[in-house]
């Protein structure tokens, strides 16, 4: 995994989409999609997640790249959502990808407390 630079397109593009999640909460969610999101809780949001995962999972299976990257963003959008629900940062994120920087798998699985 690449290190994080300021000038990093993926981290930017996920921290404006990010922003704009926040600025969503507490919208009227007659209007915005992201507003329904939050007004339906966190049990919605992360079935939304799983519902992204299992269709990615679909396109992947069948070899449709396209349709694969469509969902991808369909599901990045909804973690980020649910990251906003839970008070987690695309930081937060990156800062536990940067400690298994450079940790195998295996490793990392094994240190994991229960």
């Amino acid at each position: 995994m690449a290190a994080k630079t300021k000038s990093d397109p993926l981290a930017s593009l996920l921290k404006d989409l990010y922003a704009t999640i926040l600025a969503r909460k507490g919208a009227d969610p007659e209007t915005s999609h992201t507003a329904r999101l939050f007004s339906r809780g966190t049990a919605k949001i992360a079935q939304k997640v799983g519902e992204e995962a299992v269709e990615a999972v679909i396109e992947a299976m069948r070899g449709d790249r396209d349709k694969l990257a469509s969902e991808s963003a369909d599901l990045l959008y909804h973690l980020l959502v649910l990251w906003a629900d839970a008070g987690l940062t695309p930081d937060d994120i990156y800062a536990v990808l940067a400690a298994r920087q450079g940790i195998s798998g295996i490793e990392e699985k094994k240190n994991r407390k229960a």
